[in-house]
């Protein structure tokens, strides 16, 4: 297949080679940062740069579009697609139905639309990842670009699912929960041992257990530890006057804390 990627960020560094490595043809990468485009061409087979948003000419028959949600619109606006042309987002938390509308407002041919979306973080710059393992989740109201997209996922990925916008707008909730929020977790855990003139490095085998029996569970409730599972209110209040001169870290352990009551009924 020939492909075009429009966006050159954290996701495409990873998919495009993904999909070249599968046997398809990236053609050419679109960023408004010109050196992210260029820096994802240079890993990349023949692709070359794209300056601007005029694909009339262009052999590709594939669009992805791998830019922030907040920016999804603005390039609809401008994008020009060729004949027969499919376009897709990547989106874990734009729904379809927006992508359609933008297509048919700003587009002067018609279009397939349709989702993309793997559920995975990336990191730009980083080797690129195998996507073996990774979940897709594809979406079309088109049932031969469904298939086509499926099919697709399928070269990539192991996991491959017709996933509707509502349910992938809770997986990405999710997945934010699980993932942004866990790591922001461990970055304020480094600035409070840092402040203190400890080492992070102390922390990771405990986070490495916590990762790894929070996998194994079936449920990750059923192995959870800390004074707020066994109701030690003694130690917390000793934690959150330790912690009142840092509202930063007070208001998320606070927060956190009485959530975990909430659900063993601890309070």
């Amino acid at each position: 297949m020939e492909i075009s990627f429009i966006g050159a960020g954290n996701l495409a560094w990873h998919l495009a080679p993904a999909l070249e490595n599968a046997g398809h043809h990236i053609n050419e990468v679109f960023s408004r940062q010109l050196q992210h485009a260029r820096q994802l061409v240079s890993i990349l087979y023949d692709a070359r740069t794209h300056s601007e948003l005029n694909f009339a000419d262009s052999p590709s028959s594939l669009f992805i579009l791998a830019v922030p949600d907040d920016a999804l619109e603005a390039v609809c606006a401008r994008l020009v697609l060729p004949e027969g042309a499919t376009i897709v987002h990547t989106s874990g938390s734009q729904p379809l139905s927006a992508l359609e509308q933008w297509m048919a407002v700003y587009s002067d041919i018609p279009v397939q639309t349709g989702v993309f979306y793997a559920l995975q973080t990336f990191t730009r710059g980083q080797p690129p990842m195998a996507f073996d393992e990774i979940p897709l989740c594809i979406e079309s109201n088109d049932k031969a670009t469904e298939t086509q997209l499926v099919q697709l996922g399928q070269e990539l990925s192991d996991v491959v699912y017709l996933i509707n916008s509502e349910e992938r707008q809770m997986l990405h909730v999710a997945a934010v929960l699980a993932c942004n929020f866990t790591n922001h977790l461990m970055a304020l855990a480094r600035d409070l041992t840092t402040a203190e003139g400890l080492e992070f490095d102390l922390l990771r085998p405990i986070i490495r257990e916590t990762f790894r029996k929070g996998l194994a569970a079936d449920n990750p409730a059923d192995v959870q530890t800390g004074p707020a599972r066994r109701g030690d209110q003694t130690t917390i209040n000793r934690h959150l006057d330790f912690l009142s001169t840092r509202p930063q870290f007070y208001e998320v352990y606070q927060v956190l804390t009485e959530s975990i009551q909430r659900r063993y009924n601890s309070l």
